[in-house]
């Protein structure tokens, strides 16, 4: 499928109708085009994050009505927008979305119109998995941990003890929700996969970094407990 659908067309006139400039750029974000988010339209809602006037639980709820759709490509590219807007976004989004009561539910979700809608929608159940994760452990944590400062001056380097306990599941659960997308070379076959598995890929470095972090943190202050013996 090339090209805006007559219903994106249509949807993008509402939204420009109602006057939500944030709601139209969504709209044009997650066409029914099999192509990653256009940079322009990612790029000006990233900027709309900054505006103080901009509604940021009105942008985040349209993504979330944008990943109700039936179709594949306008959910995977609603998760792809979502999740580039809690990387490159202010932090209200995400802090939004760890606020929210519900998240992504697409446990159930198929596409059941092909054989790579029907492919992809295994794809969409585990991105969206993720996506619920990343917030979760914003819920606990209050922060990022792709976006805290890493190294010897990094947060969870040094981090206290008992925070320190609390964030390492938080971190490990996150983790393994990420590497169970569990993607092969062969599924990268569209344009918004591959957007969807270098966001991922970017984040597991990231998370990887943290994670090492509060490694050494925890064999740091475990030197300096004295044996019992």
């Amino acid at each position: 499928m090339s090209g805006q659908t007559l219903t994106d067309r249509i949807a993008a006139a509402q939204y420009q109708l109602t006057g939500s400039d944030v709601a139209r750029a969504v709209c044009k974000a997650t066409t029914h085009e099999v192509m990653a988010p256009k940079k322009k339209h990612l790029d000006y809602l990233i900027s709309a994050t900054n505006e103080t006037n901009v509604n940021i639980p009105q942008l985040a709820d349209t993504l979330f009505e944008r990943a109700t759709n039936a179709s594949w490509v306008v959910v995977f590219k609603a998760l792809v927008t979502t999740h580039h807007m809690c990387i490159h976004g202010n932090e209200r989004f995400i802090q939004y979305l760890a606020s929210r009561t519900s998240l992504f539910n697409l446990s159930n979700f198929i596409d059941k119109t092909g054989t790579h809608g029907y492919d992809m929608s295994t794809f969409i159940r585990r991105y969206g998995r993720y996506l619920n994760e990343k917030a979760y452990s914003y819920r606990t944590m209050a922060f990022d941990f792709t976006r805290v400062k890493k190294g010897a001056d990094g947060v969870m380097r040094n981090m206290a003890p008992d925070k320190l306990l609390k964030a390492m599941p938080a971190l490990q659960n996150q983790v393994d929700a990420l590497l169970e997308f569990d993607v092969h070379p062969k599924d990268l076959n569209n344009g918004i996969i591959n957007a969807a598995f270098m966001l991922l890929f970017k984040d597991l470095i990231k998370l990887f970094a943290s994670y090492n972090d509060g490694i050494i943190n925890l064999l740091g202050k475990s030197c300096l407990v004295k044996p019992l013996y």
